[in-house]
């Protein structure tokens, strides 16, 4: 593999490619099946105008932020390796706190939510799966307590990859799965769609059925809870910088990172609108807040959206996660130069080209320090 050794030193491999990889990831998550409800709550109007608007935001946000990789030359200044680095280098020390706060709250929401919806997938294909057994009216309660707890183990153990780079496979596979259940989110509602020979919703926001009477407030409520939902769904600019900083330096990264800004938004916002619409079109109001969960036929296919998302929240964890990682351990570093609790462990894996072995001193590798590393 054709490496970069950086204007700081550092072995950078980053690509075009896995640089997109890790944008599909953070960006197309499970959010997108419950675009169908939010777009419900908005109407025909208002739903693909705001999927479409925060699209647009989303992708002049990220463009801006792509120059903000090396300041004040966004070619050849100094690197900014994450995004607290650029609020630091760019608007001072006092908002480098307050950003630091909201984008490590945000991360954190975002990883409690991805373990609460990989509960949830589990269990839908369980329950699925007795559905299919035993009937549509048979009791399948599942508790997903003991599942969150082992994805929080397998989440432990892919903890140990040192940085963004060494994920650029679990995040492909993430990417790819993303698409996978959402594609099929799409087809099941054409079929639907088919089925009923029209098009099912209002144009008006928040729109009920006729023979049910919604109080204001909750109109209301469900309105902001849909903007929400849609903002929510197209989470990507605080983790940027982040993936930059695995580019190599040559083509300019910031170059590289608008391409992927690019694909990664534009693939985004198109599957967004198709599926958001189209499961509207399918349901009317009547969708479910998971627009899997309105169907059970083919079960297989439905088994398969389910696994599809719990395989990509386990890769998409991992790349929210690993800012937070990064900052504690260089806190821990810092504070702790010389402790045997600080030691770096290497740990290759099989079939690669490095042998297994052993690197101590925390401080020669602050940016990517890890108490145990799985190379690769």
């Amino acid at each position: 593999m054709e490496v970069d050794a950086g204007d700081d030193g550092r072995i950078r491999t980053g690509t075009l490619a896995t640089a997109t990889a890790h944008a599909f990831t953070a960006v197309v998550g499970a959010g997108i099946l419950a675009l169908p409800w939010s777009v419900a709550q908005l109407g025909w109007i208002l739903g693909p105008f705001i999927l479409i608007s925060f699209a647009f935001v989303t992708y002049y946000t990220a463009i801006l932020l792509c120059d903000c990789y090396r300041t004040p030359d966004p070619v050849h200044g100094r690197r900014n390796y994450t995004y607290i680095d650029a609020v630091r280098a760019l608007l001072g020390p006092r908002n480098e706190v307050i950003c630091a706060v909201l984008q490590y709250a945000l991360l954190w929401g975002t990883m409690i939510g991805y373990t609460v919806t990989t509960a949830i997938s589990i269990g839908a294909v369980k329950r699925t799966t007795c559905f299919h057994a035993k009937g549509h009216k048979a009791k399948c309660g599942v508790s997903g307590n003991l599942y969150m707890v082992i994805y929080g183990g397998m989440q432990i153990v892919l903890s140990q990859f040192p940085s963004l780079e060494k994920l650029a496979l679990i995040s492909v596979v993430a990417a790819v799965t993303s698409l996978a259940y959402s594609l099929i989110a799409l087809c099941l509602s054409i079929a639907k769609l088919s089925s009923n020979h029209e098009f099912k919703g209002g144009i008006m926001v928040a729109m009920v059925d006729n023979n049910f009477t919604e109080a204001t407030s909750t109109k209301v409520w469900h309105c902001f809870q849909a903007l929400g939902n849609i903002a929510f769904a197209y989470t990507f600019s605080m983790l940027l910088l982040e993936i930059q900083d695995t580019l190599k330096s040559l083509p300019p990264e910031n170059k590289v990172m608008k391409r992927v800004t690019s694909y990664a938004i534009g693939g985004t916002a198109l599957f967004y609108i198709s599926v958001g619409c189209m499961g509207y079109a399918a349901f009317g109001n009547d969708i479910p807040g998971n627009v899997l969960a309105g169907f059970y036929q083919p079960f297989w296919l439905v088994d398969i959206a389910n696994l599809s998302v719990i395989i990509h929240l386990i890769g998409a964890y991992q790349v929210f996660s690993q800012p937070i990682f990064a900052i504690n351990e260089k806190l821990l570093a810092s504070k702790w130069p010389t402790s045997c609790f600080a030691t770096i462990y290497t740990i290759r894996l099989p079939f690669t080209h490095k042998g297994i072995g052993s690197v101590a001193g925390m401080l020669e590798r602050l940016k990517q320090a890890k108490l145990f590393h799985i190379d690769m």
